[in-house]
């Protein structure tokens, strides 16, 4: 449309041009005029009211490209017709109409219309006596130029058009397979981080970003710094970059957060030196590792417990024998308890690492806190030979965990023992308390089991979950072990902290199934 308008006041301002004038309507001014205004109305009219459909509308082109032919024609009978030189723009309108219309029978109509117009101006001319009978040869040959620059520009257009088909099928597989490579990284297991050669991350994964800073919106988390996430993840980072060499160790991002474990690659060389991070939940590897330790640890027990459990029997039932001697002495008497204390101490103990080493796999089921709590509470006081208080905070109705209810009568059994034993050394009471609050941004369920106790030291606290590790005389050492192994074969966890109120506590983080 813009070409036609623009040809349109080329050819009015040809007329009126000193320079030109004569070039043009030569034979009839007024109906060149007319014309060419005529002209300038279709195509200001075509371009203001029909520019986002006449593209898509064969028909309508057609007319469009039949009004041009005519408005050419008569501008060129008021001129002179072929010797004025106005029908070679037919051969503009024609190679248009070509690349326009994708109907090859329309287009070649097109340029058999526009040979027919000047053929039958040019044989009006001669009938009238302005041209001689000479004129028909340039217009036969005009009509030729004009057939073969149809059929070409054709041609032309349809392999462009296969060309551009193609193209686009292309470039629409190619994005498929963009979003298909997106769509697999973000829901890769494994973190994936994008990191410029000054520590800046451009673009991480949805794994990667509940690895290293769960619980916020991804898009908010790139562009930082690798150290915001982790000073050790970002020295690994330096020292790979600096050396070459890296030695993948474990860190952790936050307190409770699981242990991770990064690998680094450099995307391409090249100025910029980018990297791909892949960082992975080191979780299943420290399982695995528990797992072939049980399993050396269950052997084990399993060849030495006959060993041990003969001779402590035989022991055991010998400071009994003592025991009821009626000529043993005071003195003796007290050392016989003693025997019989420890022998039942390193029985405990046995009992413990074997109950380990045979333990089958769990059994999760839906459990309503609320209401298992206090059940489980009342009949743990029941089995108690003292009076102890135990309360039950639980403000949530219908929360459910996903947890094998013997598992966690087991667990809390081991806590609620050492909670009672901890608060009594330092109170002189056997209380305890069991909260139980929802952390949202992890969809878990905490319960905290509290005790009033002076707590365990920061140096002690990496010891807690190791066997055979305990700080009071008559502990096995293997409570808060066998709780930990409990807790990892339910995909739960467990681990020490002080409460809001700077309380001893041991925190069990449980699967939040509903709400």
């Amino acid at each position: 449309m813009g070409y036609r308008s623009l040809l349109s006041v080329v050819l009015l301002i040809m007329l009126v041009s000193p320079n030109t004038r004569q070039l043009v309507g030569a034979l009839n001014p007024s109906l060149y005029v007319i014309v060419a205004l005529l002209y300038l109305g279709t195509s200001a009219l075509l371009l203001g009211s029909l520019a986002g459909t006449w593209r898509y509308n064969q028909r309508m082109l057609f007319a469009v490209f039949l009004v041009d032919i005519a408005a050419i024609v008569l501008m060129s009978d008021a001129s002179g017709g072929v010797s004025s030189g106005l029908p070679v723009l037919l051969v503009i309108t024609v190679a248009a109409s070509a690349v326009m219309i994708p109907n090859r029978t329309l287009a070649t109509l097109i340029a058999a219309l526009s040979v027919l117009a000047i053929l039958a101006d040019s044989a009006w001319l001669i009938l009238r006596g302005v041209l001689d009978i000479n004129a028909l040869f340039p217009a036969g040959l005009l009509g030729v130029l004009i057939f073969g620059v149809s059929l070409m520009v054709q041609f032309i257009a349809s392999r462009l058009g296969r060309a551009e088909e193609l193209a686009r099928i292309r470039a629409s597989d190619l994005y498929n397979l963009q979003r298909l490579n997106e769509q697999i990284v973000q829901h890769m297991q494994t973190g994936i981080l994008l990191v410029n050669d000054r520590g800046r991350v451009r673009v991480m994964n949805q794994a990667a970003s509940q690895l290293l800073s769960p619980g916020y919106p991804i898009l908010t988390e790139q562009g930082r710094q690798l150290a915001d996430y982790s000073e050790e993840l970002a020295r690994q980072f330096e020292q790979w970059r600096d050396t070459g060499l890296h030695r993948a160790q474990p860190i952790r991002v936050a307190e409770q957060a699981p242990q991770v474990i990064a690998h680094f690659r450099e995307l391409q060389p090249g100025a910029e030196r980018e990297t791909l991070v892949f960082v992975e939940d080191y979780s299943p590897v420290t399982q695995y590792a528990q797992s072939l330790k049980l399993t050396s640890l269950g052997r084990l027990t399993a060849s030495i417990a006959h060993e041990i459990r003969n001779p402590l029997g035989a022991i055991s039932h010998a400071a009994q024998l003592l025991q009821e001697s009626p000529a043993l002495a005071v003195a003796d008497r007290r050392l016989a308890d003693i025997i019989q204390q420890h022998s039942m101490r390193v029985n405990q103990t046995v009992e413990s690492v074997m109950q380990i080493s045979r333990r089958e796999p769990p059994r999760p089921e839906y459990i309503l806190l609320p209401e298992w709590l206090p059940e489980f509470v009342n009949r743990y006081l029941d089995t108690l030979k003292q009076e102890a208080e135990i309360t039950v905070d639980c403000s949530y109705r219908d929360l459910l965990v996903e947890f094998d209810p013997e598992n966690l009568r087991r667990i809390l059994s081991n806590l609620l023992d050492n909670a009672l034993r901890h608060s009594k050394m330092a109170t002189g009471r056997d209380v305890a308390r069991i909260e139980v609050m929802l952390e949202f941004s992890k969809h878990q369920c905490l319960v905290d089991v509290i005790d009033q106790g002076e707590g365990v030291t920061s140096k002690d606290q990496s010891k807690l979950f190791e066997p055979f590790y305990t700080t009071v005389q008559e502990g096995s050492g293997m409570g808060l072990f066998l709780c930990k192994e409990l807790c990892e074969i339910n995909h739960a966890d467990l681990h020490y902290c002080r409460s809001s109120q700077g309380e001893s506590c041991f925190r069990l983080s449980l699967n939040q199934r509903a709400l």
